[in-house]
Order: structure tokens, then sequence, then C-alpha cells
């Protein structure tokens, strides 16, 4: 039986830790950028796109596909970094558990 209040206690603590990661990834900002800060995005944790700046001078009738180039190359950055923290929250809250073969 004390196994099984182990397992429970386990669980919750594994709820509560996903729910406060979902929280913390919602308030995440990270920025992305292209064309050396010409195109900048910045995403929440969830890889949600929040806003979206566009230096004037890189907008160009004759060359659409640069701008969407840029906007693609913004936000993927910006999704890298985003995996990289999460990847560290990830960690820090993993620490806490000692399951074998995990962590």
């Amino acid at each position: 039986m004390k196994s099984m209040a182990n397992l429970q206690k386990m669980l919750k603590n594994a709820k509560e830790m996903q729910e406060k990661l979902q929280k913390e990834l919602a308030e995440m900002r990270v920025e992305g950028s292209s064309g050396g800060g010409m195109v900048t995005v910045t995403l929440d944790g969830t890889k949600n796109l929040i806003s979206i700046q566009i230096d004037p001078e890189v907008v160009n009738k004759e060359d659409i596909e640069m701008l969407q180039d840029l906007i693609v190359a913004a936000f993927n950055d910006a999704g890298t970094k985003v995996d990289e923290s999460a990847s560290q929250k990830l960690g820090t809250l993993g620490a806490g558990f000692k399951i074998p073969g995990l962590f």
C-alpha cells in the first residue's frame, strides 16, 4: 500500500510540474531575427506568433520573395530558441523527479 501512495504522490507532483511548465511556456517570450535585425518575430513558449516587426527598408514590392524568406528565417530562429529554453526548463523540472532511466 505504501508504494501505491508513493505512486499517487509522484503522479500528483508530475501533474503539478506539467501545469507549471505549461504556464511558464505560455508566459515565455522569445525573439528571433533575420537580415541583421531587419525582421524580428516574437513567439511564446508554445511557438505561437505574438508579434512581428519589419524594417520599412526591407519592404520592396519588387522583391516580396526576399521579405517572405526573412520572415521564415526569423520565425525559425525564434523557434530554435524556444526549443532550447523549453529543454532547459524541462531539465530543471525533471531534476526533481528521481525516475530511473528517465533523468
